[in-house]
């Protein structure tokens, strides 16, 4: 938990220097390249620091910007506000973050109904889908040739979602076996309309590339095919928000009796 300790007010050393190694280590998680090398990734803000602590990852380190005036613990980095500035990916940045290991589940079945990422390239829509389907209950989620989930841009899109689901990563292959069993529902614009369709209990939703859809192998392996219905005159709609209609009518009638 967060404890009341306030930057200023310590009889600490400030970090004042970019090329200070453990900066120079931190700021390349910013980067694919430097988060694969270390194992951790960024969480920035005040409010996602916290719930990134109550979710139970493990946290590496914990930076505070010499103007923090907020809560954190003893063992925060304090740093000059021009080296957070360095270390940050916020455009008004909130003066802390933390680096976190990235979770890596072992390939395994879906327990209850999940997601499938196929080609999904757009950070914010990445980090989108995950906010609805944490929101939504898709505790799962299967990514194949996506965007890395954990770069600054996706975990802010997230807004917390990324620490509280499971999500593996795999070849087209390797997913699909892991899958086997499961039906696959494809969106198309020839398929049923969802808000008609009567879903299986437990079952896949496959969310395709922004600009060429769910992949030839995906499709094929698809069970359903269902679509969103919409006006002649608009001929698409945006990955993130498609996922996040699916996601909720799928549910429907779980939703309808839960009383949350």
């Amino acid at each position: 938990s967060l404890k009341g300790f306030f930057c200023c007010s310590w009889k600490k050393m400030i970090l004042t220097s970019r090329n200070n190694p453990l900066i120079k280590e931190t700021a390349a998680l910013k980067e694919k390249k430097g988060r694969k090398e270390q194992g951790f990734f960024l969480v920035e803000g005040v409010k996602m620091v916290s719930e990134c602590k109550r979710s139970g990852l493990e946290i590496g380190r914990t930076f505070v910007s010499e103007s923090y005036r907020g809560e954190t613990d003893e063992n925060a980095i304090c740093v000059s506000d021009e080296v957070f500035a360095f270390l940050s990916d916020e455009k008004t940045p909130q003066g802390i973050l933390c680096s976190v290991r990235i979770p890596k589940p072992s390939l395994c079945p879906p327990k209850e109904s999940c997601l499938l990422l196929d080609g999904v390239s757009d950070p914010g829509n990445m980090g989108a889908i995950i906010r609805t389907a944490n929101a939504a209950g898709y505790g799962e989620i299967y990514l194949v040739g996506c965007t890395d989930p954990y770069s600054p841009k996706s975990v802010r899109a997230s807004m917390s979602g990324v620490f509280f689901v499971n999500l593996y990563t795999g070849t087209r292959k390797e997913i699909l076996s892991a899958l086997t069993g499961v039906p696959i529902f494809a969106a198309d614009m020839d398929g049923e309309n969802i808000f008609s369709f009567s879903p299986p209990e437990k079952y896949v939703l496959a969310i395709g590339n922004e600009a060429n859809g769910i992949s030839e192998e995906v499709f094929k392996a698809a069970e359903y095919t269902i679509k969103i219905p919409m006006q002649a005159s608009q001929e698409s709609l945006n990955a993130a928000v498609s996922a996040g209609i699916a996601m909720y009518v799928l549910k429907r009638e779980q939703f309808i009796k839960s009383n949350r």
